[in-house]
């Protein structure tokens, strides 16, 4: 290597270092509030990788999602609204959310489908199966985005299901010490945010839509239909009622939660009475036939040894 090469090279080096080590513009600013807010340093790095992580993906995917988007847009107002009502139900109300995740299928299928041919081909598989192979991988890739999507929705429910009771306690607390129902909403959000999050959050969208001016029956409304669950459709069915017929709205939702906490109590109930039943396939097939090895395995083997050694038997 010739020396103005390595003199070029070290002194690249040198240049990258010390841009490295070089204090950048609002650092100390940065270091202050990070301070201030009780976050470490490895906290503010792990931080400062995710969101390049996610700024990364976000920039392929507004790449790659208009066309990927094309094959499988869906064609009606209305389909496309209730893709927004079920991305709504698990807990993502980003704008662009319908769009990715219609690109998602293509992109997913399209991924899995080369997976398998490049899977056959490195096989040496026939090109009837081939085929056969890239087509399922390519159906389950397709598929993919929707089960997500559904497994989603079921687990925010139940999220918001569990904690309902511990919400309704609160909101209790709230209406009894003298704050208004619209108050007591926007408390109970403010306070769950950490405890139960998704239910929060619809809580502080109920608040926000009633501050823009939307009745109050018509926000709840719209939170039954964001949350999906029957739990929440018969809590405002209740507050409805309590209203219109002047009734103390504190007391009917103690009486809903405390029908709530039984239920929540009998549905564990019921996954418990489910575990020894859902505990037989793995007794039957991998627990029982090692016992019995264990057990009757010796006895088994001097049992063969001695009719072995037994004239006329074997």
């Amino acid at each position: 290597m010739s020396l103005p090469l390595l003199a070029l090279m070290l002194a690249a080096s040198v240049a990258l270092i010390v841009y490295a080590l070089w204090p950048k513009a609002g650092e100390g600013e940065e270091t202050i509030k990070r301070r201030m807010s009780g976050r470490s340093a490895q906290d503010a790095v792990a931080a400062v990788r995710r969101q390049a992580k996610e700024s990364v993906a976000r920039r392929v995917m507004e790449t790659v999602a208009p066309l990927a988007v094309r094959p499988v847009m869906v064609g009606s107002a209305e389909d496309m609204s209730r893709l927004r009502m079920k991305l709504a139900r698990a807990g993502v109300r980003s704008e662009t959310a319908p769009m990715m995740l219609l690109a998602s299928k293509t992109v997913v299928a399209g991924l899995l489908g080369l997976a398998g041919g490049v899977y056959c081909w490195l096989n040496g598989t026939t090109l009837a199966n081939g085929a056969g192979i890239s087509l399922t991988c390519a159906g389950i890739g397709f598929l993919a985005p929707n089960l997500w999507l559904n497994m989603a929705i079921n687990k925010r429910g139940e999220k918001i299901r569990n904690g309902l009771p511990d919400v309704l306690d609160m909101l209790v607390i709230s209406v009894e010490s003298g704050l208004g129902l619209d108050a007591a909403f926007q408390r109970v959000g403010d306070e769950m945010r950490h405890v139960h999050p998704s239910l929060s959050e619809e809580l502080q969208i109920v608040t926000l839509e009633s501050q823009m001016g939307i009745p109050r029956s018509e926000a709840l409304t719209n939170f039954t239909t964001c949350t999906g669950i029957d739990e929440t459709k018969s809590l405002v069915a209740i507050i409805n009622q309590a209203e219109r017929f002047g009734t103390s709205i504190a007391r009917a939702l103690r009486n809903q939660s405390e029908a709530l906490r039984i239920k929540r109590r009998q549905a564990a109930e019921e996954r418990a009475q489910k575990t020894t039943v859902k505990l037989m396939a793995p007794l039957i097939l991998f627990i029982f036939p090692a016992i019995l090895v264990v057990l009757a395995g010796p006895a088994a083997l001097k049992m063969m040894e001695s009719l072995k050694n037994t004239p006329g038997l074997l």
